[in-house]
This record gives structure tokens, sequence and C-alpha cells, in this order.
């Protein structure tokens, strides 16, 4: 399979993870859930199969291959990492023999080991693990992916008034980024306005990091859906990336003055006629957590053919952060299958009478459901920490 084509497969999977995703804030990996899944396809048959192909756009063979050949030659300026962790000999024995040599195996981590797989492959970007982990998971699988580049030339700084008076976020903030003015065709800091089928006029910039990883920002009109302008940006962001032709728009043929989301002015120039442009963007950073179980984002045929109807749960973490200097990216996707709660067999029932006298202890403990990064580093000083205690000698009513 050409490059291209899996390009265009994880674009195509990413309008499903964004429309799960919303239109907030937030940022996410597609291609890390793409590559989980595909590690997955292998173990899959019938419906559950044919659910899979439709969401990674491949066969499920093909797909596996792709990861394993990604995963084991990363880019250089990708870190990619990818586990499966079993308790023991649970699982499918002929779909783990399968896994691709570059996936690290080994028994269920510990909640503290699985943190730190994290920041080890994530350059200390993700500090956690997105799931919990119980002594009911038999099966963990994971992805991480991370970059931090530097730009090859570092943006300047503007008032946040170069925004424009119609931008809310003018007022807001009082510094943001301005590209270099140059050429449309220039290799660093490309900028220029774009015709698309999607969604019409697009502004686009797109920063060339250190070693040739390019980072695109794609503006529309307002009033266009999010998931709408992140797919004709996916599709700018590649084309540019593997220098196809775009559609660019001469600043010749767009009226002088303000535009949606541009200016075109004229100036004398001792170099002749010819077109100029830079853009402005804020610096941002972002931290999200999804939930991967709604049923588009093909995690839950993955879990189905895996688990056998097990409870499970899939989340990735991502986070992000854009500068003047660079732009830095991590993402750890994870899907973990626990043994059902209701298993048959025979049951033996008991009851415990505390008929005299008897202990009680009050031990804290931290919220296993609860989000693990909000709490600071108080749960690690508190947990198993004693703070009531009692002897029960005299009963009282019930009522």
């Amino acid at each position: 399979m050409q490059a291209s084509d899996v390009a265009g497969l994880v674009a195509r999977y990413a309008r499903r993870l964004h429309e799960v995703a919303g239109d907030q804030h937030h940022v996410a990996s597609p291609l890390g859930a793409w590559l989980l899944l595909a590690l997955c396809g292998p173990a899959t048959q019938g419906e559950e199969r044919c659910a899979l192909e439709d969401v990674l756009g491949c066969g499920v063979e093909e797909a596996a291959s792709v990861a394993g050949d990604l995963l084991e030659q990363p880019h250089p300026l990708v870190g990619a990492a990818a586990a499966v962790w079993n308790r023991g000999a649970t699982g499918d024995p002929r779909w783990l023999a399968g896994l691709p040599a570059s996936v690290e195996r080994g028994p269920i981590p510990s909640q503290d080991e699985a943190d730190a797989w994290a920041r080890e492959h994530t350059f200390g970007l993700i500090e956690r693990f997105p799931i919990t982990i119980t002594d009911s998971i038999f099966l963990l699988l994971a992805t991480a992916l991370a970059t931090k580049v530097s730009w090859d030339r570092p943006f300047e700084l503007a008032p946040g008034s170069a925004l424009g008076e119609a931008s809310p976020w003018s007022k807001e903030v009082n510094q943001v980024l301005e590209s270099p003015l140059v050429s449309p065709q220039a290799d660093l800091h490309k900028a220029f306005l774009a015709s698309t089928k999607e969604v019409g006029e697009v502004g686009v910039h797109a920063g060339r990091a250190q070693g040739g990883l390019i980072v695109a920002s794609v503006i529309a009109a307002a009033d266009v859906p999010s998931i709408e302008v992140l797919a004709a940006g996916h599709r700018l962001a590649i084309d540019v990336a593997l220098n196809r032709p775009v559609a660019m728009r001469s600043l010749y043929d767009v009226p002088l003055g303000d535009g949606p989301f541009w200016s075109v002015r004229e100036e004398m120039s001792p170099i002749g006629p010819g077109e100029r442009c830079r853009a402005v963007l804020p610096a941002w950073e972002a931290q999200s957590m999804h939930d991967l179980a709604p049923p588009r984002t093909g995690f839950a045929a993955a879990a189905g053919a895996l688990g056998k109807g097990d409870p499970w749960t899939a989340k990735q973490v991502a986070m992000a952060r854009y500068t003047r200097f660079g732009f830095e990216a991590a993402a750890v996707t994870a899907m973990g299958i626990a043994l059902s709660a209701h298993t048959p067999g025979v049951m033996r029932m008991g009851e415990l009478r505390f008929g005299h006298p008897y202990a009680v202890i009050a031990v804290a403990a931290s919220d296993p459901d609860a989000d693990r990064d909000s709490g600071g580093d108080w749960p690690d000083r508190w947990n198993g920490l004693p703070v009531f205690s009692a002897w029960v000698a005299k009963p009282g009513e019930a009522k």
C-alpha cells in the first residue's frame, strides 16, 4: 500500500474520531487509534471483521501489515510504540503469536508501570495511562505517538489586535504569532488562500519543522461545521506534505480590503509585481481525554472479537502545544478487556454474624474511576492511610 493511500485511510478515520470528540477545544490522534484497531484486526471474524474493515477502510490483514511497518520503522521525528499485555494464558494464542515483532509483550502492568510506559514513549508529555488498571483486566492493548519539533524559522510576535477587529480573540490575548511575509510557494512558512470543494475558501498556513514535519493550520468561514473544516484540512495538509497540486488562489483574484479571514492590500515594491502572504495565529495548547466506546470509533467491534462479550473500556489521552518556536504533541490510546462479572458455576452462600464485640477501621483510598490528573499528588500520600477506627461493644437500635 502506498504512503498516500495510508494517509487517506487515516484521514478518513479522523472524521469518525473528531465527530465523537465534538466541536469543543480538543486534540486527538486518529493515527494512534487506527494503529491499535489495525493490530486487533486479524483476531476478528464475521460481522465484527466486516465492521472493523469498514472503519479501517481496508482489509484487516492489510491494515495489520501497515501497522507493523509503521511501528517497525517510525518517522525520525515521531516516536511510535505499541504493546499488548495479557494475564496468564488468556487471549487468542494465534493472534498473539502473529503480532508484529515491534509490539511489546508481557504480563498486565501495574498502574505505576503503565503510567511509566506512557511517559517513556511520549517523551514525558503524557504522564498518566488513559485507563485504570484493575485485577479483572486480562488483556490490555496500547499505542503511543509523540513528537517534539522546532520550526525551521521561528515565528515573530505581533499584538493580539493583529487578529482583526472581528476576532473575539483579539481582546483576549496580548500577543500572537506572525509568520514571515513570503511567497505562497515558500518552503518554510507557507501561507495562502485556497478554494476547496468541501468548505469553499480557506486560509492555510503550513509550518515546516526541522527534520521534515509539517504542521498545517486551516481556517474557513466561521459558520462552517468543525468536522468539515477538519476534513478539508486533512486533505490539504496531505497534499502539501506530498507536494501535490493545491488550488491556491492568486491574491490578484481577491478583492482589495478585508475578507472573512483575510486582508489584501497593494503597495509599491522595489522588486516589481508579485505575491507575498503571511499568517497571524495564536499560540495554543490542548489536553483531551476521549472515550472510544461509541461504535463509530470501531473499538466495539475489536473488543467484541477479543473479549467475546466481556466488559471493556477504550480511551485516548492526547496533548498538543503550538508555540513561537515549535510544536509538540503526544497521545496514548488504550483498550482493556476485563473478565465478565457473571461467570456460570456453582455458588455457595455465606452469612457473617457480628454477634459480639468487633473492630471497625476506616482507611482512605483513591477513587479508581476519578480523574487522576486533577487530584495533584494527594492520592499517593493518603491511599491506605487509616483515618478512623472503632471497637464496637455496644449494639444500637436499627431504625
